[in-house]
């Protein structure tokens, strides 16, 4: 039974902004220039809300209007909720938005306020945000504090090691922020069950392991582990990881380097790399070593570039958007063989 692509709810038959306006019980606002209002009418009596992070509590009396997301996590919550951040940043490396988000700007394209270490803070303030969505995980106490001096801040969730946090936990806090909790919670619904279609068209997933891996210098590689995103996006399309891969990291960490005999932990049923792109693909397939695994011999090994935003980038960092744009590119070659 193979993988129909599933094509996500919020583009069969209703746009976010419009079903956001249903769910408030109202039509969606008009600024001064005509057009839609960057954020839809909160549904009713959302705030004051209150939203704990990492670096403290951010109290909200009033739903923002102008906010600034510093990520793509954020970035897409935004729009999959029907609103448009006033100012983002460039973290594909390619000076414009990736393309799951195309559909979502209308005539109001953002201002690009840094690139993926993070944004300028006199650009950020030129904005005049009133919400400054933080939720990378190289956030410093210090840069939180510069950015609370411009407006209110979400920082990334408390309760997980750095870089850690599962999508859905990158999305309730934004929906709280803009006021759309029963709209987050449905949306949260659909997007699981993206995985859940996954699930039960490929149930021999369920019995194949699978590990991510990337190259790091000349013959030295490193694979993720279980709190990694994207090993995380495996296991809920019904992979299972290898526990062998964890056993060697750090706690807390997100990937460990292997090195000798460890290098077989690569000999998965399934392998994903990721990669910088063909040059880097062509590295790793010339590795005498690597040459050797039964998962190269055999053609089990999927290769994820960046410099493809179709495919590497939304497996990357899987955000509600990108979650559908990189299934129904990435589970075909899962599939195959």
């Amino acid at each position: 039974m193979r993988y129909a692509p599933h094509r996500p709810w919020w583009g069969v038959w209703l746009s976010a902004l419009a079903l956001s306006a249903i769910v408030a019980g109202c039509a969606p606002p008009v600024d001064e220039v005509g057009g839609t209002a960057l954020v839809p009418s909160a549904e009713p009596g959302t705030f004051p809300v209150t939203i704990d992070h990492r670096y403290g509590t951010t109290e909200l009396t009033g739903q923002p209007e102008r906010v600034v997301a510093l990520g793509s996590p954020g970035r897409d919550a935004v729009l999959a909720l029907g609103a448009r951040p006033v100012g983002v940043v460039d973290d594909t490396g390619t000076g414009g938005m990736p393309p799951w988000t195309d559909s979502r700007w209308a005539d109001r394209e953002p201002a690009v306020v840094g690139d993926g270490h993070g944004g300028d803070i006199e650009r950020i303030a030129a904005l005049r945000p009133d919400l400054i969505i933080a939720q990378r995980s190289g956030l410093t106490r210090q840069r939180y504090e510069r950015l609370s001096r411009i407006a209110d801040v979400i920082a990334p969730p408390t309760g997980r090691p750095v870089g850690t946090a599962a999508w859905p936990e990158l999305v309730k806090p934004v929906g709280k922020a803009l006021g759309f909790p029963r709209l987050t919670r449905f949306l949260l619904r659909e997007t699981e069950s993206e995985f859940a279609r996954v699930r039960l068209a490929h149930p021999e997933f369920g019995s194949r392991t699978v590990v991510v891996a990337r190259r790091i210098a000349p013959g030295r590689f490193a694979a993720f582990t279980s709190d990694d995103p994207r090993a995380a996006f495996l296991t809920e399309l019904g992979f299972r990881l290898d526990p062998r891969v964890d056993d060697l990291a750090e706690r807390g960490a997100t990937a460990v380097e292997l090195s000798g005999d460890e290098l077989r932990l690569l000999d998965q049923d399934r392998l994903v790399w990721l990669t910088s792109g063909a040059r880097d693909r062509a590295r790793i397939e010339a590795d005498p070593r690597y040459r050797r695994l039964a998962v190269h011999r055999e053609g089990r090994a999927v290769f994820a570039p960046a410099d493809d935003p179709d495919f590497g980038a939304a497996f990357s960092t899987p955000t509600v958007l990108s979650i559908p744009h990189a299934i129904e590119r990435l589970v075909p070659r899962l599939a195959a063989n």
